[in-house]
């Protein structure tokens, strides 16, 4: 099979995760990279092996080799790169959140559907193995009715006022902050571990660090929140809440989810990926260990270690780039792209109107607020 040509877009924290996620696939090569610096790409593209490098990202989307254009820039950019890549006829990958806006996400969505391209959005932490087979488990009904679903998504990179970067600022990475970017992964997580969209919210924002020092030592006001707590009903009546902060010491990247239902309970915590929690109340807890014989056979296959070979994160992109860049590879339509294969953009704008929803809660003083269907 002809591997895919890849043009990576961005190329900061997330951009090299991006370019091992697909190496690691066998299905595509990363052929091309674009920063906003010629000299910087340059000597990324050097130091990681990759043929080109630009300075301007529409170099890669008008090149007529290249099949996908992935972007991993910061969110500002997303809705342009993407809008223009799928003009130019080409597939693409989004990391998470989708874009700044839900307006963008929804001109995003209806762009790609026009053009009958492929559109995937990174939520990869769906793609843990543990998670997997948990969702396998509330499937097939061994947790019962769900009728909770709690957890955070907590780090400790906001806790000192001299903690400034550009996630800080509205206009890059929009108006809610960590409530919106890392946030976007539980609200991902908790709907598709239970199958249960998140219909309304309630929620409270605040900001503990008012001012910050910036990297060149001037103060300035901080214009996003930096905790926020929030209340959410799913469509099948059950309840949920979550805490989302940068502001608490030792949370080095704590994503906590814990799904009750009417006969036991299951949680996952990102710190020991390897491991699954399962509640009884008439029989001894477990705490399940990955061991590809022990998960559902339906999800098996997102082990690629055997039992006592850690695999966390990194083996999380691998698993989700390895079914978009296959579904692009076989010829699918995309108009087949469900979430089972991969969240597309139509996860990413549905994720954006909850957080639509939870900022108009908290500009409400905290009162329910329905999440609009797209």
């Amino acid at each position: 099979m002809k591997k895919l040509r890849v043009g990576l877009v961005g190329f900061g924290f997330i951009g090299p995760h991006h370019l091992e996620a697909i190496r690691r696939t066998g299905l595509g090569d990363v052929v091309s990279i674009a920063t906003s610096h010629a000299a910087a790409a340059r000597a990324e593209a050097e130091r990681f092996g990759i043929a080109h490098s630009t300075g301007d990202w529409r170099t890669l989307v008008a090149d007529p080799e290249i099949d996908v254009i992935d972007i991993a820039t910061p969110t500002y950019l997303h809705a342009p790169i993407a809008l223009a890549a799928v003009a130019a006829g080409k597939h693409v990958v989004v990391d998470k959140p989708l874009a700044l806006t839900s307006a963008e996400a929804k001109k995003m969505l209806a762009a790609a559907r026009r053009a009958g391209v492929v559109h995937a959005v990174t939520f990869n932490i769906r793609y843990n193995v543990m998670l997997q087979h948990a969702r396998a488990l509330i499937a097939r009904g061994d947790l019962g009715d769900i009728r909770l679903v709690r957890g955070h998504y907590l780090q400790e990179w906001l806790l000192k006022e001299t903690d400034f970067n550009w996630r800080l600022d509205p206009a890059q990475a929009g108006a809610l902050g960590m409530v919106a970017d890392a946030g976007a992964h539980w609200y991902d997580l908790a709907e598709h571990l239970t199958g249960h969209r998140i219909t309304r919210v309630l929620a409270d924002l605040s900001t503990a660090v008012p001012t910050r020092l910036t990297t060149g030592g001037r103060r300035t006001r901080v214009q996003v929140p930096d905790l926020g707590l929030i209340l959410c009903e799913f469509a099948n009546g059950a309840r949920g809440q979550f805490a989302t902060s940068a502001l608490c010491a030792g949370h080095k990247n704590d994503l906590t989810i814990e799904v009750a239902g009417s006969v036991a309970s299951a949680r996952w915590e990102q710190e020991r990926p390897d491991e699954l929690w399962l509640g009884h109340r008439d029989q001894p807890n477990q705490l399940v260990r990955k061991d590809p014989p022990l998960l559902d056979p339906s999800v098996r296959h997102y082990a690629a270690l055997p039992g006592g070979h850690a695999e966390a994160w990194p083996d999380a992109f691998r698993n989700l780039m390895r079914n978009i860049l296959g579904f692009i590879a076989a010829g699918r339509d995309p108009r087949e792209a469900d979430e089972l294969a991969f969240p597309t953009f139509a996860t990413g704008l549905r994720i954006a109107l909850l957080v639509d929803a939870i900022a108009a809660s908290a500009a409400a003083g905290g009162r329910w607020q329905p999440v609009k269907p797209r």
